[in-house]
């Protein structure tokens, strides 16, 4: 529990190291609960489990330096997304909790199966004898936005986009914006019943903003809250972001604007969870009413999402006018790249939601002063292989 963050964005950790202990934690409490994952516990930073159990394996030999396996491990790795999800939604339609976490960009090979079993749990929701199962819960990391030594191949928000359009009510995506916002995420998961959480995050260290009530609060609100210490009182542009690399950059892009135009009022909307049409999870979606009170009724919005643009621009339509809405995210251009590069090349970056603003009022030379600013980047990426903008 954190009850306060002093200075908001000043510290670092890791997401997916504070699942990973959560995840242990369940380990030790539940003996019924398992985790299932392709070849990437690790490298995804949830090796914490290995210290309280062991990898399910039936060979009887194994090297020194091998992590701890067994006959009856519950951590359960094998190169097969598909084989991994059947089993454990056997499980799961037993009653019993379980979560697989992935790579970002290969959650989608079981996407049929993910649509079939939405179609089960539709199905078993009009069956009076069928009790509640335990949620679907997917837990994805090592995301687009940094995948710098692996490249385009592992770079693609798909599953998000396919789960948002399936009109059955039944999937949430859930974005925490650090690490605190990941603790209340896995609490939901694992209290959800009847549904599919899909829930993303970075695995390296990113900022700490938020304390745990708001964490907890945003779930209670539809999904969204004022990050009051980056807002202004009556703000003439809106900023909002799902997910915790684009909340970063939207939070450093109100930085270099509140220098480059004083007396501009900005305003921050943090968004933790998407449903089908709707800010929010399924069980408590954002009314238009909230969102006004959010989003004001009419000044420009200018959004940054972990996924595909469309994506956020489609749902964000049904609470307002497409006129006011400029929305940046990931534009499937990839590389083997720099973070900030990866950024650039999606029109995602701080800098390029700097632009925008710029061109709302008219200011021609901070939109000239932001794409120099990119283009010396990149030039200086291409030669030394970092970035200049950090």
């Amino acid at each position: 529990m954190i009850d306060r963050v002093e200075n908001p964005g000043s510290e670092y950790y890791s997401s997916a190291r504070r699942v990973g202990d959560l995840l242990k934690k369940q380990l030790q409490d539940d003996p019924h609960f398992y985790f299932f994952s392709p070849d990437e516990t690790t490298s995804n930073k949830f090796d914490a489990v290995f210290d309280v159990e062991s990898r399910a394996w039936g060979k009887l030999l194994q090297e020194k330096w091998d992590l701890p396996e067994s006959a009856n491990g519950r951590v359960v790795e094998m190169l097969s997304e598909n084989v991994l999800f059947s089993v454990m939604t056997g499980h799961l339609m037993n009653g019993e909790q379980a979560m697989m976490g992935s790579y970002e960009a290969f959650f989608p090979i079981i996407t049929a199966q993910l649509l079939q079993q939405m179609k089960f749990i539709k199905q078993s929701r009009e069956v009076k004898w069928r009790e509640d199962i335990p949620a679907v819960n997917l837990l994805s990391t090592s995301g687009c936005w940094r995948q710098d030594h692996n490249g385009y191949t592992h770079q693609s928000p798909a599953l998000i986009s396919t789960l948002l359009s399936i009109p059955s009510g039944l999937a949430n995506c859930i974005f925490p914006v650090d690490d605190v916002a990941a603790t209340e995420a896995f609490g939901y998961m694992l209290k959800s019943r009847n549904v599919v959480n899909l829930t993303i995050f970075d695995k390296n260290e990113q900022p700490r903003y938020i304390d745990s009530h708001h964490a907890r609060f945003q779930y209670d609100n539809g999904g969204a809250s004022i990050y009051q210490f980056a807002s202004d009182e009556n703000p003439d542009i809106i900023f909002t972001a799902a997910g915790d690399i684009p909340t970063q950059e939207t939070l450093k892009a109100m930085d270099i604007l509140r220098e480059d135009l004083p007396g501009v009022r900005f305003r921050f909307v943090g968004i933790n969870a998407l449903s089908y049409r709707a800010i929010g999870t399924t069980d408590n979606k954002l009314t238009k009413e909230k969102f006004s009170e959010l989003f004001t009724d009419r000044k420009p919005i200018i959004a940054n999402f972990h996924g595909y643009p469309e994506t956020l621009e489609n749902i964000l339509e049904n609470y307002t006018m497409r006129g006011r809405l400029r929305v940046h995210g990931y534009n499937e251009e990839g590389s083997t790249t720099t973070p900030f590069e990866m950024l650039r090349r999606n029109r995602a970056s701080r800098y390029d939601l700097a632009i925008d603003v710029a061109e709302v009022f008219g200011r021609e030379d901070l939109v000239a002063k932001y794409y120099d600013v990119l283009n010396k980047n990149h030039d200086y990426a291409v030669q030394n292989g970092e970035d200049l903008i950090k």
